[in-house]
């Protein structure tokens, strides 16, 4: 593995931290160069799926603070080559609003696959297929 996949390796790990600790808005803006895309694809959450810009992305993850009172990402794999990372990662969270059937505090586990594309040192891409466990 060469030091460039190292690092971006080490750059999800620490966007996912940083998410993980409430990181949001400007903030995490940090690891996204500023024409970056999320693409989620359809979920549990999200029935449709949908694609997100860098204003989108930040928008969405102070929106996610709202309802969530903890989160966690346990990753599973990575993979790097040349400036693309793979990860398998496995979240959890605690509800801080009911959602659905349930309700304040209770817990969500998801198994993620997620596939960034970097530039300059920065996520330009990132896309997610987000699996829901039952609830």
């Amino acid at each position: 593995m060469t030091e460039q996949e190292k690092t971006q390796i080490a750059l999800v790990r620490d966007y996912l931290a940083a998410l993980a600790n409430g990181e949001s808005g400007a903030a995490l803006g940090r690891f996204f160069t500023p024409d970056a895309l999320q693409i989620e694809l359809p979920n549990r959450l999200n029935p449709t799926g949908g694609q997100s810009d860098l204003a989108t992305i930040l928008q969405r993850s102070e929106q996610g603070k709202k309802l969530l009172q903890a989160q966690s990402y346990t990753i599973r794999s990575a993979i790097a080559r040349e400036d693309q990372v793979a990860v398998g990662a496995e979240w959890q969270a605690t509800l801080a609003v009911p959602l659905g059937p349930l309700p304040a505090g209770a817990a969500m586990k998801a198994h993620f696959a997620m596939f960034f594309v970097f530039r300059q040192g920065r996520i330009a891409l990132q896309r997610n297929y987000d699996c829901f466990e039952s609830w």
